[in-house]
């Protein structure tokens, strides 16, 4: 579940629509998807697959080229406690993240299987469950200047997700752990493959999506402003390649982010007053050579 943008902050989010520098609206999200967490893109198809977070149904949904929803799958048999992003595998079968946890209570963090040949039904149940832990969380929830453990934003890698935290301390610096859990059903427990620091500034640094690109070269880590990008990396170790931060020149909520093909990506933000609800399409090229 998000953790909604201050009030002080709207002001700033309508001034910056003036100014996207390359991010182009391609349509706007259906007003029944009210507060979508995650995207993932099908070129094939040319769908866009999404989800909403906590207090919204337990069904997945595929948006057409024109913004309109193509298909809803209910998903039988879990509950949406708080879907905070989606994404894929290789072979084209979708993986839930239920490991939204604002407060750090939670002791139920999962991810689910759909598998692609049910992507064409009304309704499914997932293939299997993936349940893990954080072995660095202790306390639950722990202390307020150590909020690390939620998750917005992961994708899958070579039969292994890998989880970027969404850091809400007190006192908030950017500190962003990566970890690495099997794809495999059963428990786990997740492995902590390094940290990340963004800035100090919640608002502008918190990550709220993450996603792999389709030749698996670039990472791009969202937040409501900008694109933490990183490629030239070896195997897994991401957070050791090169990182460039991308500045979209655009505030909004946004919660969601997967690429289109190498060089281009998909975001996607919720509705904040009369701001956003949109997907909206980006060159890294065209962000680079503005950086």
């Amino acid at each position: 579940m998000k953790k909604y943008i201050s009030l002080s902050f709207i002001f700033v989010l309508l001034a910056c629509q003036q100014n996207t520098e390359g991010l182009t609206t391609v349509y706007s999200l259906p007003k029944k998807l009210k507060e979508v967490s995650g995207i993932v893109f099908f070129p094939k198809t040319n769908l866009l697959w999404t989800l909403e977070d906590r207090g919204n149904p337990n069904s997945i949904y595929a948006i057409d080229a024109e913004g309109r929803i193509e298909k809803t799958i209910t998903i039988e048999n879990m509950e949406n406690i708080d879907w905070e992003d989606i994404t894929k595998d290789t072979e084209g079968n979708l993986y839930i993240g239920d490991f939204g946890n604002n407060d750090n209570k939670r002791k139920d963090l999962s991810i689910y299987k759909i598998d692609k040949n049910a992507l064409n039904t009304e309704s499914t149940n997932p293939v299997y469950k993936i349940s893990f832990a954080y072995p660095e969380q202790k306390d639950f929830p722990p202390k307020k200047t150590e909020m690390f453990y939620d998750v917005e934003g992961f994708f899958e890698f070579k039969n292994n997700f890998y989880l970027f935290t969404k850091n809400r301390s007190k006192g908030f610096d950017g500190t962003a752990f990566l970890y690495k859990i099997p794809n495999t059903p059963g428990f786990h427990q997740a492995v902590l493959m390094g940290e990340l620091k963004t800035c100090t500034n919640y608002n502008h640094c918190a990550i709220t999506s993450a996603t792999i690109s389709p030749d698996e070269t670039k990472i791009a880590v969202l937040t409501h402003d900008k694109i933490f990008m990183f490629e030239n990396f070896k195997d897994d170790n991401f957070l050791k390649g090169t990182k460039t931060v991308l500045q979209l020149n655009h505030f909004s909520q946004k919660e969601a982010i997967s690429f289109k093909d190498n060089d281009t990506l998909f975001l996607a933000d919720e509705r904040t007053k009369s701001v956003g609800g949109n997907v909206y399409e980006v060159s890294i090229r065209k962000l680079k050579s503005k950086s």
